[in-house]
């Protein structure tokens, strides 16, 4: 008699987002198999019902479905050929959630298609609360049965899942949001600190934009955050700088200029150097005082 019960899924990559992301599957009932590179975040969710697995070459094996979110192209690049040794021939799918180089996932996508594998991926959005919340967005890309495959299980994690359309569009469309966010939030803080400079009250400035022309979503909700320093990382300068150059690669590829981007890639290679790869990006606050040579803090509102 065959063994009909499906197989687990697997999960490789288990820090802030991987790891709440894994805790929501266990919980909602699926077997799964886990591996990192710290026995302590895989020891933490087998304690929670996950099993643990030696290797990426195992999860492939084990594993009719796996999820990789890993810190930067070169390693998802690695431990997915790791993985398409265990799972070759197999018709598994492996899921990239890392926010990636559009040709790197298009390259990939080809190994795994060639040895009888297929590739979907789904950066996304929405940090490590959004992770543990179920609040993410996932921008996906990859054929269109792939994605249809895997789509009921991205919504279970998230609140909209968002297919671009082939492998590389998911991570364009990444990198275009990150792209927005990050001269948004870099540009509030380099007007507030000439706004500083020339001795306004930044409440009264804020207040001022917020009803104005250049309202947007980092000055009306996480500006509100500024004065607090040091908070527990939910996502690192050191991989926002790894995305900047990234959107920087990502135009090169094209033939599309990226001015702002290379900006911004500087502004946050030299907050990494300034020793603040693995703080915060709220932080960010604090290279643009070092930069002006001031202080950026709000009054309480109404105070």
């Amino acid at each position: 008699m065959s063994d009909t019960r499906p197989q687990p899924l697997g999960f490789i990559g288990l820090g802030n987002i991987g790891g709440p992301l894994a805790a929501n599957l266990v919980a909602d009932g699926h077997e799964l198999l886990v591996h990192d590179t710290d026995p302590g975040r895989t020891e933490a969710l087998c304690a929670l019902g996950a099993t643990s697995a030696g290797s990426p070459e195992a999860v492939g094996a084990g594993a009719a479905c796996t999820f990789l979110s890993l810190p930067s192209p070169a390693v998802m690049e690695s431990v997915a050929r790791r993985w398409l040794e265990g799972a070759a021939g197999s018709g598994k799918i492996l899921v990239d959630l890392s926010t990636n180089a559009p040709a790197t996932v298009r390259r990939t996508g080809a190994a795994l298609s060639d040895a009888g594998c297929r590739l979907v991926e789904a950066p996304l959005t929405g940090g490590a609360v959004g992770a543990r919340t179920r609040k993410l967005v996932f921008i996906v890309g990859g054929e269109d049965g792939a994605v249809a495959e895997v789509r009921p299980l991205l919504d279970s994690l998230g609140r909209a899942t968002v297919h671009l359309g082939g492998l590389g569009s998911g991570n364009v469309g990444k990198l275009v949001n990150s792209l927005v966010a990050f001269a948004t939030q870099w540009v509030s803080l380099e007007g507030m600190a000439l706004a500083a400079k020339h001795d306004l009250d930044l409440r009264t400035l804020v207040e001022m934009i917020r009803v104005s022309g250049a309202a947007t979503p980092y000055l009306d909700r996480r500006v509100e955050q500024i004065t607090e320093r040091g908070r527990p990382a939910e996502f690192a300068l050191a991989l926002a700088a790894k995305d900047a150059g990234l959107m920087v690669e990502a135009g090169l590829e094209v033939g599309a200029p990226m001015p702002v981007a290379a900006a911004l890639q500087q502004v946050l290679t030299f907050a990494v150097a300034q020793g603040l790869g693995a703080r915060d990006i709220g932080d960010l606050v604090e290279v643009a005082e070092r930069a002006a040579a001031t202080e950026l803090r709000l009054r309480p509102p109404d105070a």
